[in-house]
């Protein structure tokens, strides 16, 4: 008599014995999906495969292939292809190149240093004015903090010398919202500059309306480093001698007339890249005089 199969013999059961066991058998409960996750450096993982286990030292691609290195922190480092095999906490993983970090983007900065203001244009011209002795004083404050004086409609000009300061300043009238800022050459005490500020400080309406600041050189040129032209120091000028002329003579600069001062000054200027090419004695006056014809009035 041949034996009677039964669907159990021919099937398996998919159900197991136990009609009232919790779950579905192992051979149909289904794997853990791995989640993905960034192979930042230092991050901890597990390679299944082998049991490797070590922090993630760097990704990169070799042979056309992304792959991952891993230090076990006792010197031993492995590198494995980056994507999945991997295991954190006992739980598959899939590894992924990580994301470049990113950078703050950085503020472009103006030879004064301030935030430069990409395509600002020049404000309408404020009543209140700077003034500088020279032409070579306006230069040089025009490359430092020409965008400075721009976005804040500051207009400098040129004095052509100090002596008759004080009728200037009077013609000028200044007032709360017409503010003078002036800038001289040589103001230390005892000096004919240090005389005359005191002269247009004296002037009705001056205070609070004006301010005179000053540097201690000579001549606005003392005002570079003198590094920016390969010297330690400024050369020393015999008085009665010129000092621009004794100055590009020391470098042994053309000095015969006008023209070779021009040229002499503009060769000194050219290596002005920014304020940290000035003195702080001039670059500190500068900011303390456009701080002051700006403030606005309440």
């Amino acid at each position: 008599m041949s034996a009677v199969s039964t669907p159990s013999a021919r099937f398996p059961d998919r159900y197991g014995s136990d009609v009232l066991s919790s779950g579905p058998p192992a051979h149909h409960r289904r794997r853990p999906v791995a989640r993905e996750v960034p192979a930042q450096r230092d991050l901890v993982v597990e390679e299944a495969s082998t049991g490797f286990t070590g922090a993630v030292t760097r990704v990169e691609k070799t042979a056309g292939e992304l792959i991952v290195e891993l230090d076990d922190g006792r010197g031993r480092r492995r590198t494995f292809p980056l994507g999945p095999g991997f295991m954190i906490d006992g739980k598959p993983v899939v590894l992924t190149r990580p994301q470049a970090a990113q950078q703050a983007p950085v503020r472009k900065r103006s030879a004064s240093g301030s935030v430069y203001v990409e395509g600002a244009k020049a404000r309408t011209a404020r009543a209140s004015r700077i003034w500088v002795e020279g032409t070579h004083d306006a230069e040089l404050v025009q490359k430092v903090w020409g965008h400075d004086l721009r976005i804040e409609g500051i207009v400098v000009e040129q004095l052509e010398g100090a002596d008759n300061l004080a009728e200037r300043v009077a013609e000028f009238g200044p007032s709360p919202g017409r503010r003078l800022g002036i800038l001289v050459d040589h103001l230390v005490k005892g000096s004919k500059e240090s005389r005359i500020a005191a002269e247009v400080m004296a002037l009705p309406g001056a205070r609070g309306n004006v301010t005179v600041l000053g540097h201690p050189y000579v001549d606005v040129w003392q005002a570079v480093k003198p590094a920016r032209v390969g010297l330690r120091e400024w050369p020393h000028i015999p008085k009665g001698t010129d000092i621009k002329v004794g100055t590009l003579a020391a470098l042994g600069w053309p000095h015969q007339d006008k023209a070779d001062i021009g040229l002499g000054w503009k060769r000194i200027l050219s290596t002005v890249r920014s304020y940290a090419d000035v003195e702080p004695t001039l670059s500190g006056r500068i900011e303390e005089l456009i701080d002051f014809v700006t403030v606005e009035q309440g």
